[in-house]
């Protein structure tokens, strides 16, 4: 406890209460508790790679608000914290940051030492030596959001935290991978895959977006002997090569006769039949389309179901093939060759238009086009090796389970559940989690190679999980020496990675010690809260419960709390890609912390929210008249006294409302709800109810005493209504009268404030008083007198029961407004009559 200060001020608290709170292990998870008294959150952890914005200052604060109120409705708050530091983001930062490229065809170098400045070329460098880069550059991010989010006020138990590249985190993946396999829930195929040219790896479903393009349709005619010619329209001519077959809707007589012959390929000759699906649309372009292997997911869909051959030449760099494809006899293939997917498409209009085959002009159109999230190109389609684990996309009882696990968990706000069953039920394939990268937890697969040097891709090694963490490109499998590696009779590694998704959606079962702390885990698992933005609920929420579902049979945690995107002031999504992010620290250190989480927890559950410094401006004034508040109630001297005075019931009373508004919006995770209640009482106890009672309090008799009691009573429950959002201020002005921090203190109930009544307060006595005070002020005001004025005469006019009420409050109105004569007149409506003496 310390003592009032003479001239309060927000100006340090967020170093000095950050400083308390560690060394008094304010925070710290008491892991003796049984799980019914733990409340366990699944923070998201943040994307290691760069610095942090203020979105992510916006969304975490909702999460703690409701760490800090389960924490004082006395439960044991599992609050880690975790880094996400491996995958794409954090590659393409080293890549940029250093001036290097990883080639894991080279040895590693242990003198190796990055170029102080990057240079125009990338320097080719070991996956060793890549990696180590990796850990070196996410370990400084880390530091630097600790520091951020201490400064946030984040009421974290710093000594539970993980990064999703540890070893801990690794040993996790690996082993729910290897059970995945083991039941069958996790096969490697050869497919169509989804692949970014620039980062030369597969993509899943859920990290696709459609970017708006400009393209052409081009009328092109395919050959029919002793006929008229075939015409398609599409948009990517320079497939042709890899045409396998038209297709027409079988209903289209236009091209009914045609089913089941053949025409062939403009400029290659190559013949391929014309065939019927009812995925064709007959409205679209000429209404028979060119199916190629591949274009896009429709023409793999046509590929499976029509059973046709596989002619792919794009490669995985983005070009097409160097050597001529065995199925093209003629034509001008030298003229493509090796050319990007753009450089082959203006080559071969230029040369259907030499041969006539290319009817008319372009016609410019603008469509979709799927691009990686966070790739720069359009993602090509590929036949590549892939791992995947079954999530419902071809299987509709798996489907089925999910969407009930979906309907099991609590959503807040609720409406969200929608976006996840609408994703589930949309799922057109399993889930890809292999990734052809570098900075990763490593498939913990090996193949056995047979006599003739080939791998047995079918015939997986896998290791035993007590050697967990392993990176097969190094570690041997059981049974085989180092010298076996890559020979005819030995083994090769995995080469790929697991996607980030694969292992983030193990966060509880990482934070929670699954298999490494079973006592942990039995207090801590399933977890209760899952907090995180609505725009990932197809990735990270749905992965992770697809994880509990296959491994424990259950949901991951029973609430799902999903924050809104901020705006910027065109009204559009903070993002990092969009260059229009703002850098949070400097903001909190111009407003104060307190006051940007008063602005962050004004953005209801789910809502998306504009960026307005103007509410931390407004954070900030409740923030220091909370301060002065307190300061004066402390002045006058709080007592245990008894509360007699009506003026002073009324106000418990509605003060005791509030609290009971700011529970139930806890409970039901409405943060927004509860700071609003409670921002609106407080004004009105500031300017209302301490204005009426603040002459009476002075004194030494009953009626003084009630009022000192009241306000102490209204101060502790105020302080601690505020905590959850305003840490720092109210960790300040708690110290000054009371022992321990504000944040271990217990929630105020309605019943400490409604037991002083003994059920005979009248609320509207509050109500009545500061209406007339109101009106008293204004009359001075509008005639340019001093609020400190003396009036002669105040009538009221009211109903009897209003009346009535205050009367019980008269002598406080009198006082507070210096009325000398204060009158009470029945009538219809409400009136106040104010007479000034002469100036």
């Amino acid at each position: 406890m310390t003592e009032v200060p003479e001239k309060p001020s927000l100006d340090g608290l967020e170093e000095r209460m950050a400083a308390r709170w560690e060394a008094d292990g304010t925070y710290r998870f008491d892991r003796s508790k049984p799980r019914d008294e733990v409340y366990s959150i699944d923070t998201p952890p943040p994307t290691a790679s760069g610095s942090l914005h203020v979105g992510h200052v916006f969304s975490y604060t909702h999460t703690d608000t409701i760490a800090r109120y389960r924490r004082m409705r006395g439960q044991a708050v599992f609050y880690p914290i975790g880094w996400d530091d491996n995958g794409l983001p954090t590659e393409r930062r080293v890549q940029n940051f250093y001036g290097v490229r990883c080639d894991p065809s080279i040895p590693y170098d242990d003198s190796f030492q990055p170029p102080s400045q990057p240079g125009k070329d990338q320097i080719p460098i070991s996956r060793p030596n890549f990696v180590e880069l990796c850990h070196l550059l996410t370990a400084e991010d880390e530091r630097a959001f600790e520091h951020l989010f201490r400064y946030l006020g984040l009421s974290i138990d710093w000594g539970l935290q993980y990064v999703t590249i540890g070893e801990r985190a690794q040993r996790v993946a690996q082993r729910a991978f290897l059970r995945n396999v083991a039941r069958g829930e996790a096969y490697t195929s050869d497919a169509p895959t989804l692949w970014d040219v620039d980062f030369r790896t597969a993509v899943a479903q859920a990290e696709l977006e459609d970017r708006e393009l400009p393209g052409a349709y081009h009328r092109i005619a395919f050959g029919r002997s002793g006929s008229e010619p075939v015409y398609i329209e599409t948009t990517r001519p320079e497939l042709i090569p890899s045409c396998v077959a038209l297709v027409a809707h079988p209903d289209d007589a236009r091209y009914q006769p045609l089913f089941g012959s053949e025409v062939t390929t403009p400029l290659f000759g190559v013949p391929v039949p014309v065939l019927a699906h009812t995925l064709a649309d007959p409205e679209k372009g000429s209404g028979i389309a060119m199916i190629c292997t591949f274009g896009d997911t429709t023409d793999v869909t046509w590929w499976r179901e029509l059973e046709l051959p596989t002619r792919t030449v794009v490669q995985r760099d983005g070009r097409l093939q160097e050597s001529r494809p065995d199925w093209i006899s003629e034509g001008p293939w030298d003229e493509l060759a090796g050319r990007t997917v753009k450089q082959a498409q203006r080559r071969i209009v230029e040369l259907l238009t030499e041969s006539g085959d290319l009817v008319g002009e372009p016609r410019p159109i603008t469509h979709p086009v799927k691009f990686y999230e966070r790739g720069d190109r359009p993602l090509e389609i590929v036949t590549s090796r892939q791992w995947y684990i079954r999530n419902g996309g071809r299987d509709a009882s798996i489907r089925a389970a999910l969407l009930e696990r979906g309907r099991e968990l609590r959503w807040h706000p609720d409406f969200m559940r929608h976006r996840f069953e609408h994703w589930v039920e949309g799922l057109n394939g399993d889930w890809l989690i292999s990734r052809q990268r570098f900075f990763g937890v490593p498939i913990p697969i090996w193949y056995p190679v047979g006599a003739d040097g080939e791998p047995d891709w079918q015939s997986p090694i896998v290791p035993d999980e007590a050697t967990l963490p392993i990176d097969p490109s190094t570690d041997v499998p059981p049974g085989y020496d180092q010298d076996q590696r890559g020979k005819a009779g030995g083994f090769v590694a995995d080469p790929d990675v697991m996607d980030t998704w694969a292992t983030s959606s193990l966060t509880p079962q990482i934070a929670t010690g699954w298999e490494d702390d079973p006592d942990l885990f039995a207090r801590t698992f399933p977890m209760d809260l899952r907090p995180q933005g609505h725009d990932i609920i197809r990735t990270w929420l749905f992965s992770t419960v697809v994880r509990a579902h296959l491994e424990h049979g259950s949901v991951p945690w029973t609430d799902a709390a999903l924050s809104g995107w901020i705006l910027d002031p065109d009204r559009k999504k903070m993002s990092k890609s969009k260059g229009n992010v703002v850098t949070p620290l400097a903001l909190l250190e111009e407003h104060g912390t307190d006051a940007v989480r008063y602005w962050a927890a004004r953005g209801s559950p789910g809502t998306d929210t504009a960026f307005d410094t103007g509410q931390m401006k407004v954070g900030r004034r409740l923030a220091i008249k909370l301060l002065n508040a307190s300061k004066f109630v402390l002045n006058l001297g709080t007592t245990g006294g008894a509360v007699t005075e009506p003026l002073d019931l009324a106000m418990l009373t509605q003060l005791a409302g509030v609290v009971g508004d700011a529970t139930a919006s806890f409970e039901g995770y409405d943060y927004t709800r509860a700071l609003e209640r409670t921002e609106s009482f407080f004004w009105r106890f500031c300017d209302d109810y301490v204005e009426l009672v603040k002459g009476r309090a002075y004194g030494d008799d009953a009626g003084a005493e009630s009022a000192r009691a009241a306000l102490g009573l209204a101060l502790s429950t105020l302080q601690r209504l505020f905590a959850p959002f305003l840490p720092f201020v109210t960790e300040e002005v708690w110290s000054w009268w009371q022992d321990g921090s504000v944040h271990r203190s217990s929630w105020p109930t309605a019943d400490e404030l409604t037991s002083v009544s003994g059920g005979a307060a009248e609320p509207a006595v509050l109500d009545i008083a500061a209406e007339v005070l109101g009106e008293i002020r204004k009359a001075k005001t509008g005639a340019k007198r001093s609020l400190r004025a003396e009036v002669t005469r105040a009538e009221v006019v009211d109903t009897p029961e209003r009346l009535a009420a205050l009367a019980r409050a008269a002598a406080d109105v009198r006082e507070a407004g210096r009325v000398a004569d204060l009158v009470l007149t029945d009538g219809p409506a409400f009136a106040v009559t104010v007479d000034l003496p002469p100036e």
